[in-house]
């Protein structure tokens, strides 16, 4: 009761936090939700699981690579958007084949934000099951379909605030339940070091197909119209910073205080987890899911249709671009696994990211910064890597 109590309380206490005046007025925090709206979204709801039983007592070793790597694909795209206020011309060619890459990568992950939806949205209901789980999806689909078909996003967007601030909110009253639960077995001396499950190529070609948990902070490459070039790049350090430390914090928690065989890996294996800390965790975490992932498939999906668009000249209108990216979605819905689909959007995010940073070696080169420019190239590399070799996990 008590720390039910205590975490209730960490929850309230966050939420009045994020919505204190100071921080609403912030051009900073309120650019810096963007994207944290994605990288701490859904994939702070399936990576610990994932990471735990795979990686074992590696876990937050592996945690830090990502965060690492994302951070370095997040300097790549600074680079670029610095040069581009600066007035110079980026190659055009793989700027309109990094912005087609993205609007597919859009469309896997809202596939990935929709199906984790639909598992979460049945998994403490009599419905509990994969055909649950896809219809919510479907249906989930078609209201967002409907709803851009007719209206437009407008008005939907405007839920991003609320729902981060919902989101960071539990985190803190999942941390603090965390925390107490860690504090307990350290005290009785019952800590685990599970065992690493994955490793060699399988281990890390496992974790090139997990770069989506990460992913989001690119967001702020499109966001001109909003905020000058300053602050996106000050946001979106702030926001690959932040989830960094919510995530170690998270993963060093979790990690230690579970063995293998009291896992059950699913998609929705962290509300079995967290049953075990406190009864109210797995009410707040689906919450927090649905919340999370039906606003940021609606970013994606205004996002990619307004890319096709562009892109095509006009010749895709925004409504055609939704029916394309529901059709698409609804397909891998119903033919794919979400951890297959986390490895899809994985792969198609890295492919973007792998351009972003080739654009950047090429523009660092220009200006003769030759090791910032190799170092991009490098990481350009790494990109296409992931793209090729990321796999998914046998759920």
């Amino acid at each position: 009761m008590m720390l039910t109590a205590a975490i209730l309380g960490a929850v309230v206490l966050a939420t009045v936090l994020l919505w204190s005046g100071p921080l609403r007025r912030s051009t900073t925090w309120a650019a810096m939700t963007t994207p944290l709206a994605s990288i701490i979204g859904s994939g702070f709801l399936v990576l610990g699981p994932i990471l735990m039983a795979q990686y074992g007592w590696a876990a937050p070793l592996v945690m830090v690579a990502l965060c690492a790597v994302a951070y370095l694909f997040g300097a790549a795209i600074r680079h670029n958007m610095r040069r581009i206020e600066a007035g110079e011309t980026l190659p055009q060619g793989l700027e309109a084949a990094s912005s087609w890459a993205l609007s597919f990568a859009y469309i896997v992950s809202v596939a990935y934000y929709l199906n984790l939806l639909g598992a979460f949205g049945v998994s403490l209901t009599p419905f509990d099951s994969d055909l649950g789980a896809n219809l919510l999806t479907t249906a989930a689909y078609l209201v967002i379909l409907c709803v851009g078909w007719t209206r437009g996003f407008a008005s939907l967007e405007r839920m991003e605030y609320v729902s981060v601030t919902i989101k960071l909110a539990i985190i803190a009253g999942l941390l603090v339940g965390l925390s107490v639960f860690f504090w307990g077995k350290l005290q009785a001396d019952a800590l685990s070091l599970p065992p690493v499950q994955q490793t060699g190529w399988a281990a890390l070609t496992l974790a090139f197909g997990l770069i989506v948990t990460v992913q989001g902070f690119e967001t702020l490459r499109y966001l001109g119209d909003s905020y000058n070039t300053a602050t996106r790049v000050r946001s979106m350090k702030g926001a690959q910073g932040l989830s960094t430390v919510i995530y170690m914090i998270y993963i060093l928690l979790l990690a230690y205080i579970f063995l293998p065989q009291d896992l059950n890996l699913s998609e929705t294996a962290i509300i079995d987890m967290m049953t075990v800390v406190a009864p109210i965790l797995p009410v707040l975490l689906v919450i927090a899911a649905l919340a999370a992932q039906f606003s940021a498939a609606v970013a994606d999906t205004s996002g990619s249709g307004g890319l096709m668009s562009e892109l095509s000249g006009r010749r895709i209108t925004p409504r055609l671009g939704y029916v394309l990216l529901t059709a698409f979605g609804l397909v891998l819905t119903w033919a794919a696994d979400v951890f297959q689909i986390i490895s899809y959007a994985s792969r198609a995010f890295a492919f973007y990211y792998a351009l972003q940073a080739a654009i950047a070696a090429i523009s660092a080169g220009r200006h003769g910064a030759g090791p910032r420019s190799i170092g991009f190239a490098l990481l350009a590399a790494l990109g296409f890597a992931i793209a090729v070799f990321g796999h998914a996990i046998e759920g």
